[in-house]
């Protein structure tokens, strides 16, 4: 059976929450549509069972794992890739979607292409920006605090069993990188939305992140951002991560990070400009912000004097010790790993530092780890297209059931012979070990060996302790 007769048999138990819906099939369009439901289904039990047998047919595999509304949202998905690519053209099928968008006001009873329920954002969100700019009209999924700015976005990405670790633990690496794309889109839409020099953020800093529960295959991971300060050279925007089972519908939030971008000329990549500033609500907001602007400042001028730090290999290393769980990668930024002006992105490099973070901690614990934190993440400086950069990661300190990794990214730019190798960005990594019930194991102790190694296990033991005593509410002041 082809799927539009299908569609149209499709009982009302298709959907597992909110109110009935009817899929249809517009010969018109010649594409899917969502409607009210107004013909009810009345057929026995046995009747379901045989448009799933013939559900199953058409998409390969059984529906059980995953409802057939996802199936076709998948589908829609992988359409509104193909349409982002019309815009800008005289394509027809445009015209078409911009119909299907229109108000009802403009027409009686239109058909709507997609559906997206209340408060969960669907392929809409992948959709509506390009059509909407290609109509000369404006959105109104995004609002500032006063109406004028756009200040806040939602995005949303099933996970794949590319993004998780064997154990089907999403990466932290792949979090942080979702995390750094809703960021630098909302940045640059807030640095663009006045007239003026066109520019883009980029990433100057990442906040204390904690992963406060594990994500995993099959999931939705809904990313939310907002910005909530700007001074005169920086944006700051908080983002908050939630994780939802498409089959239960449980949601549960898994992240919370802080990121700080800077605007750069487009057509001068050295220069910085003034970012617009945003109304706040409360004097109270204002203050608090810049309170924090202040304290991430003086953290970044902090981690300037380890520039010259390097990870040095040692032969024949003890186990438990520094050298022999310390890993270095080595990756060329290729195209796909920068934006278009010729930067590497924020969030890959993140996504490279984590990893890296990993293959320490796996190899120190021998088990099934996972990202429980990852301490502020500077970058010092951005890295080029066509440079080769050295991320390295090291054991600094380990606790009863945590462990601390330092990740140093060092970028050679081989296509520029006039500039030396520099020091692109460095973190705290923290993981933790699991068992095979998820369950958290002891982490085998750290030997420091050299003064050097002694003096960062005691550092990586002072952030430890005044980490747990935040956790408590007893903040001691620092020295």
């Amino acid at each position: 059976m082809s799927l539009p007769p299908l569609l149209m048999r499709l009982p009302r138990r298709l959907r597992a929450s909110g109110p009935p819906r009817r899929l249809w099939w517009s010969p018109s369009l010649r594409t899917l549509s969502v409607g009210s439901w107004r013909a009810q289904s009345s057929k026995a039990p046995a009747y379901w069972n045989q448009v799933v047998s013939e559900a199953e047919k058409i998409v390969g595999y059984p529906t059980s794992f995953m409802s057939l509304r996802c199936l076709l949202s998948d589908e829609l998905s992988n359409i509104a890739m193909q349409v982002r690519k019309l815009v800008g053209t005289q394509h027809p099928l445009l015209t078409t979607a911009r119909w299907s968008w229109a108000p009802p006001s403009f027409s009686m009873a239109r058909p709507r292409l997609i559906h997206s329920r209340r408060g969960l954002p669907d392929t809409c969100a992948l959709l509506k920006p390009p059509i909407a700019t290609a109509a000369t009209t404006t959105t109104a999924s995004i609002t500032g605090p006063t109406g004028e700015t756009p200040s806040a976005l939602q995005i949303c990405r099933i996970m794949h069993p590319d993004d998780a670790n064997v154990a089907g633990n999403v990466h932290g690496g792949t979090v942080l990188k979702m995390i750094e794309e809703a960021g630098v889109i909302i940045s640059t839409r807030h640095c663009n939305s006045q007239n003026g020099e066109r520019c883009v953020t980029v990433l100057a800093r990442v906040e204390r992140t904690d992963f406060l529960s594990p994500m995993c295959i099959g999931e939705v991971a809904h990313v939310s951002a907002e910005i909530t300060y700007t001074s005169k050279h920086s944006v700051e925007v908080q983002v908050h991560v939630m994780s939802e089972n498409i089959l239960t519908g449980t949601k549960k939030l898994t992240n919370k990070a802080t990121l700080w971008y800077v605007p750069l000329l487009l057509k001068n990549m050295d220069k910085v400009l003034e970012v617009p500033p945003v109304v706040y609500p409360r004097q109270e907001q204002e203050e608090e912000g810049r309170r924090r602007y202040e304290a991430q400042k003086l953290e970044r001028r902090e981690t300037k004097w380890r520039h010259e730090d390097i990870v040095q290999p040692r032969l024949n290393p003890g186990p438990n010790t520094v050298s022999y769980s310390q890993s270095s990668l080595i990756h060329l930024a290729g195209p796909s790993d920068c934006t278009l002006h010729g930067f590497m992105h924020g969030g890959v490099t993140m996504k490279l530092m984590d990893e890296v973070a990993g293959i320490v901690a796996a190899r120190h614990c021998k088990t099934n780890i996972v990202t429980a934190s990852v301490d502020a993440i500077n970058f010092h400086d951005k890295i080029r297209k066509g440079s080769v950069i050295t991320i390295s990661g090291r054991m600094n300190f380990t606790s009863n059931k945590s462990l601390e990794i330092e990740v140093l990214v060092d970028a050679d730019p081989v296509l520029h012979s006039t500039q030396r190798p520099y020091r692109a960005a460095s973190a705290f990594f923290n993981f933790v070990s699991l068992s095979q019930d998820g369950r958290s194991l002891p982490v085998p102790q750290l030997v420091p060996e050299t003064e050097e190694e002694k003096k960062r296990f005691e550092e990586g033991k002072g952030r430890y302790l005044q980490m747990k005593a935040k956790r408590q509410g007893q903040v001691e002041p620092r020295p």
